[in-house]
């Protein structure tokens, strides 16, 4: 029996090269199976992040982005950026899929719940829901913006003034370059531009009306613009208003009808748009974040405390009553009219030069007030005194802003991990 001679070395050399050749089998293995399963979305891999110990931050992370919402001219995508859940809301938004709906048609929950990011959309939205009731129910923040608005929009002044620094702060010292400045005032002259806007007539017909479902619900996820904002702009904020108030009433078919093309708008924009977003957060973070930085410098411009404010009143209800009504009474003697986005005042009466009260009749009607335009100007001077500006209310609201901004940097602190794990996905 003849035994075969080997070379130390070449033994060595010989399972360095079958050790290579199998680890790189491997991840080759893994690699193509990862392509084949998430079509080579990263981003997605991991599914759902959250941990239900983030809850009570998320939570409150979502009641900031549900405020902002309220107030025209900022948007819950400011906030989620501010807190610091922006790249997880994207990315969330991104997960409900093809994969999703087809599990979903095919009963596979599990693998829904495996892919799509529900427990971050459910907790956030959660605290969303609760910031609208808050504020429309116990704290009527849409009619402090009537009554001081200098106060209201000095608080998200300083919100966002504070941010941007905070934020500014974040960016690593490499992306501190002319390119990354550039990025920055990219961003800013766009957020102007968008907030400066002058509304224009356009028609209601189906595409327009789908178009600005698209436009304006991509806003809403944009630091710095306001859905509501640019649906003013396309001419549709009162239009769509309107539809909604129909809801209900002998008229809710015909308002679901005119709405079904906002719906799809909406739905078309908010898919393709956060998966835009994704990519480019994932491929290129750093310029993504200083243009979105940009944005909020430019939101300031309009969400400056002090400014002349120019209002819109529309009719959107007329009742007849009686004059002997208490409600006519009430309004009667009301020596101011009412503040508010919503109010109700006397209108035409009926019979008036009747001699017998009970055939006289009011014309009470429901108003709808909006702000359509408004032009910033500074507190000091005789200007500003004749104006008769609350200096004190809109100074005291950006003070508050700014002290926020302590309680808002522990804030992102809280459920970084989830955070975390979105920006290594990017590669950032």
């Amino acid at each position: 029996m003849h035994r075969r001679k080997t070379i130390p070395g070449h033994a060595l050399t010989t399972r360095q090269t079958a050790a290579a050749y199998t680890n790189y089998r491997n991840k080759l293995k893994i690699e193509t199976q990862l392509l084949k399963e998430d079509d080579s979305r990263p981003d997605q891999i991991n599914g759902d992040v959250t941990s239900w110990g983030e809850s009570p931050w998320l939570i409150m992370k979502g009641f900031l982005m549900g405020s902002a919402d309220i107030v025209p001219g900022v948007s819950g995508g400011t906030m989620a950026l501010i807190t610091g859940v922006y790249n997880r809301l994207i990315f969330a938004i991104k997960s409900v899929d093809s994969t999703t709906i087809r599990n979903t048609l095919t009963l596979r929950f599990k693998k829904v719940f495996e892919h799509f990011h529900w427990k971050f959309l459910l907790l956030l939205f959660t605290g969303m829901i609760l910031a609208v009731i808050f504020f429309t129910r116990i704290v009527p923040l849409q009619v402090y913006m009537f009554t001081h608005p200098e106060i209201v929009y000095g608080l998200f002044f300083g919100l966002i003034l504070g941010s941007i620094f905070l934020l500014l702060g974040e960016v690593k010292k490499i992306n501190r370059n002319w390119k990354g400045l550039l990025s920055l005032s990219a961003g800013a002259l766009f957020g102007f531009w968008i907030v400066t806007l002058v509304p224009a007539d356009t028609p209601e017909t189906f595409w327009f009306v789908f178009l600005s479902g698209a436009v304006s619900i991509c806003a809403m996820i944009l630091p710095g613009v306001s859905g509501s904002y640019i649906l003013l702009i396309l001419r549709k904020y009162d239009y769509i208003l309107s539809q909604l108030g129909q809801i209900g009433s002998v008229d809710t078919v015909g308002a679901l009808i005119n709405l079904l093309p906002f719906v799809l708008g909406a739905l078309v924009g908010l898919a393709s748009f956060a998966r835009l977003l994704s990519w480019l957060l994932r491929n290129y973070y750093a310029v993504t974040i200083l243009i979105l930085i940009g944005f909020l410098v430019g939101s300031l411009y309009v969400i400056w405390p002090w400014q002349d404010r120019v209002f819109d009143e529309s009719v959107r209800n007329v009742e007849v009553l009686p004059m002997s009504n208490p409600l006519v009474q009430e309004l009667m003697n009301q020596e101011h009219e009412q503040e508010g986005p919503r109010f109700k005042r006397i209108g035409r009466v009926i019979n008036a030069d009747s001699a017998f009260e009970q055939f006289r009749r009011v014309e009470v009607e429901t108003v709808s007030r909006r702000m359509v335009s408004s032009k910033p100007y500074f507190p000091a001077g005789d200007s500003a005194a004749e104006k008769e500006a609350d200096r004190l209310s809109g100074a005291a609201g950006i003070t508050a802003g700014l002290l926020l901004i302590g309680a808002i940097s522990f804030l992102r602190r809280k459920g970084v991990t989830g955070e975390q794990a979105v920006h290594d996905i990017s590669g950032k």
